[in-house]
């Protein structure tokens, strides 16, 4: 328990394990050993790197659930990741999915909704047609906005977590949990990014890709049914017409609606010929000019998921687990969970 654990927060905290050693006053080959497990630290060593990397003794010992087995997705060939940050995302997805399978484990497998199987569509002609295959094979109207997405894909047994990673390099990742899929995304996002990535991300496990097909065709063609899934052609037409002269701030409006930036309309409106190419380089390069390219101003709420803290507060209410141990598994305070699972009797 406690390798992993030093594992997760020396990466949480950026740290290489030379960076750890030199900070700690030990070689890299003693971190190397605290890490794989082949040797223990005293009560002198505990302090001295939960002192470095700003946690409590308390946090190395914590338990881990062993029974939990991932398979992780690959990380794209081209990512800008250092491998120090693929480790964290790595090693985040988990300790939360550690934590969440505990729950899990003790209200029984039944409590999670049987997740769609992965990997069954087959890619069709256009992007437009995967994207209504996609919501037909998740069971969501073929048109319309689709509300509160990341609650509706936790219901439909597809599990979600927000990771807290200052690093706009990284936007999403996917892969399983004992068998079931599940889909990382980087909270710092805009909640319209997080909703694309989404997407993106679900096509990725839903689809069947082809082995051999080069990497920046699939990530251009996920990219392409994201958007045709959120805001479909027909959509697009009804809600913008048929033609436009130019991309004018009224929708703003309808982008709110379907929950997608800007930028991501202004693409869908060219791609149905709605407006043309001249007139969406000119709206990138007004907009460029605002800022909008690298940090478009969100509109919409951040989804968050819910169903591990659901779990939670229902196994407190039903005396399957102490307040206590409801904190220290949502990694929250003991007041937090009390306010959430307690009538105030006052």
């Amino acid at each position: 328990m406690f390798g992993k654990n030093l594992t997760y927060y020396r990466l949480k905290a950026g740290m290489t394990k030379k960076e750890l050693a030199e900070r700690a006053g030990v070689s890299q080959m003693t971190i190397t050993h605290y890490e794989k497990e082949e040797r223990n630290p005293d009560m002198k060593m505990l302090k001295s790197l939960a002192s470095v990397l700003g946690v409590r003794v308390s946090d190395f010992l914590s338990t881990r659930n062993e029974h939990v087995k991932f398979a992780h997705g690959e990380f794209r060939k081209n990512t800008t990741l250092t491998k120090n940050q693929q480790e964290y995302v790595a090693a985040s997805v988990e300790q939360y999915f550690g934590r969440f399978m505990t729950i899990v484990e003790i209200l029984g497998e039944k409590v999670l909704p049987a997740p769609p199987a992965c990997h069954q569509l087959e890619l069709q002609e256009d992007a437009e047609k995967s994207a209504q295959l996609l919501r037909k094979y998740l069971e969501f109207a073929p048109e319309g906005p689709i509300e509160d997405l990341t609650g509706k894909l936790e219901n439909k047994g597809i599990l979600i977590y927000l990771l807290e990673i200052d690093n706009s390099k990284f936007s999403g990742r996917n892969g399983f949990v004992n068998g079931r899929p599940y889909i990382v995304l980087n909270k710092t996002m805009s909640a319209e990014r997080n909703r694309s990535t989404l997407v993106h991300e679900l096509a990725h496990l839903m689809f069947r890709w082809p082995e051999d097909q080069d990497e920046k065709e699939a990530e251009r063609q996920a990219t392409a049914i994201s958007g045709a899934f959120l805001f479909p052609k027909e959509d697009a037409i009804r809600e913008l017409g048929l033609r436009r002269k130019f991309i004018s701030p009224d929708m703003i409006h309808v982008a709110q609606e379907y929950g997608i930036s800007m930028m991501l309309l202004a693409m869908r409106a060219k791609i149905c010929k709605i407006v043309s190419e001249e007139q969406v380089k000119s709206f990138y390069m007004t907009v460029s000019q605002m800022g909008w390219k690298k940090n478009e101003p969100s509109r919409i709420p951040m989804e968050e998921p819910a169903l591990f803290r659901q779990l939670v507060y229902r196994a407190v209410s039903e005396e399957e687990i102490s307040l206590q141990r409801g904190a220290e598994l949502l990694g929250i305070s003991y007041a937090e969970i009390a306010k959430e699972c307690c009538f105030d009797k006052e």
